[in-house]
């Protein structure tokens, strides 16, 4: 039986994982992979302390602060059900293995939102894309779109400029959402072509993408762009499909959560970009698996859960319990 199950690979995860490591839980963390969303992030410029870091060695920090503390790890294998067991949580891993804990923190993260148009599914691969850090360089002295206009677009764009010969980018929104500092490095160059309020209509092809079909909201009208690329930076779709029907998740599929990252079910806790909070940042999430952490350890501390390890120790005959224990601080 763990105290806590971590379930993600992210950001929010791995913080979560050393604030309960140093909290001396008894937990485990389980994910399909380490590092999330970082690893589609070719490089990061608004991590505190570090004016530049990509986004692979920043989940190797990360991975090597947590393996600091010998906590032990499931990876390679995601979780398909988390269920309550009495007053305690199995969580279900694939490969049919089943995982007794105490507490349970989500941190999930989220994939690429699709389009949904015509040709879409057909050409991912072969001319649509939703990561340009990993392939940027297949379009090299090629035209590109790319749909979007946050900041994961306009990183994807920077990614493309030194490769493609053109650029468009194609919006719904009549303003873009990216960063000042982003827009600065894309709007004015000369082979980026921008189309705000437009919706993609179709994506098309032969054996590969040949074009996309685009359409002004305001009038109608439709053009064909040729190009040889397509890449898909819309946002993300939460990962909580497999948290339906165990816990409170708003329209948007985002798991629902307190001001201390708590869930609509006791002892369940969640953070990062599967949680209904705006602002999708790896800072952000990094703090967010933090607090929720602490809260968990606040929930097991509060129930006298963790009695049976010695953390806390049984109140004298005749006394309450401790609401709270706070070990020594060590940093």
């Amino acid at each position: 039986m763990y105290d806590l199950v971590i379930i993600g690979g992210g950001p929010a995860a791995l913080t979560a994982a050393i604030y309960a490591a140093r909290k001396m839980l008894n937990a485990i963390l389980v994910t399909k992979d380490q590092g999330g969303q970082l690893l589609l992030t070719r490089e990061i410029e608004n991590w505190p302390g570090t004016v530049s870091i990509g986004g692979y060695e920043l989940v190797q920090a990360f991975v090597k602060h947590v393996e600091r503390y010998s906590m032990e790890q499931r990876v390679g294998r995601p979780v398909t059900a988390v269920r309550r067991d009495g007053e305690n949580f199995l969580v279900e891993v694939e490969g049919g293995e089943t995982i007794s804990s105490k507490a349970v923190l989500i941190a999930t993260g989220g994939r690429s939102r699709p389009l949904n148009v015509p040709g879409e599914k057909e050409f991912t691969g072969r001319g649509v894309s939703y990561c340009a850090t990993c392939d940027a360089p297949l379009f090299s002295g090629k035209p590109v779109a790319v749909i979007g206009g946050g900041n994961s677009a306009f990183e994807a764009v920077i990614d493309l400029l030194p490769l493609a010969t053109e650029i468009h980018v194609v919006d719904v929104a009549d303003h873009w959402f990216a960063d000042p500092i982003l827009q600065g490095q894309v709007l004015g160059v000369d082979k980026v072509h921008t189309y705000q309020q437009h919706k993609v209509v179709e994506v098309r092809g032969d054996k590969f993408v040949t074009g996309l079909v685009v359409e002004d909201m305001k009038t109608g009208e439709r053009k064909e762009l040729r190009v040889d690329g397509v890449f898909i930076e819309i946002g993300l779709i939460p990962n909580s499909d497999f948290l339906k029907g165990f816990l409170e998740i708003n329209g948007r599929g985002e798991v629902v959560v307190d001001e201390e990252m708590r869930t609509s079910v006791p002892g369940v806790f969640a953070a990062g970009d599967v949680i209904n909070r705006t602002d999708k940042q790896v800072v952000i999430s990094a703090g967010q698996g933090a607090k929720a952490a602490l809260s968990a350890y606040r929930y097991l501390v509060e129930g006298n859960r963790l009695e049976d390890r010695g953390v806390i120790a049984p109140p004298p005959e005749g006394k309450e319990k401790p609401s709270l224990f706070i070990p020594p601080r060590d940093d």
